[in-house]
């Protein structure tokens, strides 16, 4: 967990707590499901002391992988969270990157591709396959230095869309949805566009009241928009 403010990160992690029991990297695995009880102990305890914390994420909503699934298995350790973050406080990265640039914003798979495209280099950084090819290593720290890693990319990545610096596939024209949403947005936010709108309205309110006007005031409005487009 990261705090966007600040960058300050808390981690939680089978090795750390084996180090604290005296157990050496090639003893977790015989002690692997009284570790994990104590990490996912640690775990939702400092959950349970940041209530009302927002949580943003990338594509952890189900039982298969999100939070769901930490509580899960807590459950199957014997545990029983204390408290469990509320689905209005949870923030999928991964969803609303889809919803500001469409789709096909970026290739597959998605978090991969958008670090090549934003030039963030991946150091430490493994992909799924890789994350469980280290797991059957027993690989606990290299898992550790990319769950760390991925934290730091989603907390990059956040920012870069934030101030608009996210580089993507996305077209300007495709981002603000095809020709009349485009054309609408454009003339809500261009000044030039205001004032050519408001000339016009002037031009047509004088041509709609122009056969009561006299000969002369119709010659000097008009004369005035000829000599000043």
């Amino acid at each position: 967990m990261r705090k966007l403010d600040s960058g300050q990160t808390v981690s939680f992690s089978i090795h750390q707590v084996a180090e604290l029991d005296g157990i050496d990297l090639a003893g977790i695995t015989a002690h692997y499901d009284s570790l994990e009880r104590k990490m996912l102990d640690g775990f939702f305890a400092h959950v349970g002391g940041h209530r009302g914390m927002k949580y943003l994420h990338w594509n952890m909503r189900d039982i298969n992988y999100g939070f769901a699934a930490i509580e899960h298995r807590y459950r199957v350790l014997g545990g029983e969270p204390v408290f469990i973050i509320p689905d209005e406080n949870k923030f999928d990265l991964a969803r609303l990157l889809i919803d500001i640039y469409g789709v096909g914003y970026t290739g597959h798979p998605r978090l991969t591709t958008l670090l090549d495209k934003n030039k963030i280099q991946p150091r430490d950084f493994l992909n799924g396959a890789s994350e469980a090819e280290a797991f059957e290593q027993g690989n606990f720290v290299g898992l550790h230095q990319s769950t760390l890693r991925k934290v730091d990319v989603i907390a990059n990545l956040a920012g870069r869309a934030q101030d608009r610096s996210l580089k993507t596939n996305t077209t300007w024209w495709e981002m603000h949805g095809g020709r009349m949403r485009a054309f609408v947005n454009f003339a809500a936010e261009s000044r030039t566009f205001q004032l050519i709108a408001g000339t016009a309205s002037i031009v047509g309110l004088v041509i709609t009241f122009q056969p009561a006007l006299p000969a002369s005031v119709w010659a000097v409005v008009s004369g005035v928009f000829a000599s000043d487009p």
